[in-house]
């Protein structure tokens, strides 16, 4: 698996916890207003539990706030399985069905905002 795979199902699984069904949203680490730099949820429990160095209980809490804004909460508990199982993100990333392309699609714009937000 390619390095940027790696951290894209990385990052996927920072951000599982529970909230915003609405549109997407691209925000800047400046635009999370101060009580949602830090959130719990299923991102926050598979990032925790993934036993990665980097995974520090903010850099956790910061990848879930971030899910909160722009991810629905069904995305999210599909993106926190793939820190259990990271060949799944590939297999993902590799499907032809429109949903799966689309979910794809929602996942890496997530994990890039939250690379750039929570680093």
């Amino acid at each position: 698996m390619k390095p940027t795979t790696l951290l894209i199902a990385g990052i996927t699984a920072f951000t599982l916890a529970a909230c915003s069904s609405g549109p997407r949203q691209s925000v800047s680490r400046a635009a999370l207003p101060a009580n949602l730099a830090f959130a719990t949820g299923p991102i926050y429990s598979a990032c925790r539990a993934g036993g990665r160095d980097q995974a520090s209980r903010a850099r956790c809490g910061c990848v879930q706030a971030v899910a909160n804004r722009e991810l629905s909460a069904n995305d999210q508990r599909r993106g926190a399985a793939f820190f259990k199982n990271p060949h799944q993100a590939q297999v993902t990333r590799q499907s032809d069905r429109p949903a799966d392309e689309r979910f794809w699609l929602r996942w890496k714009a997530y994990s890039q905002d939250a690379a750039r937000m929570c680093s």
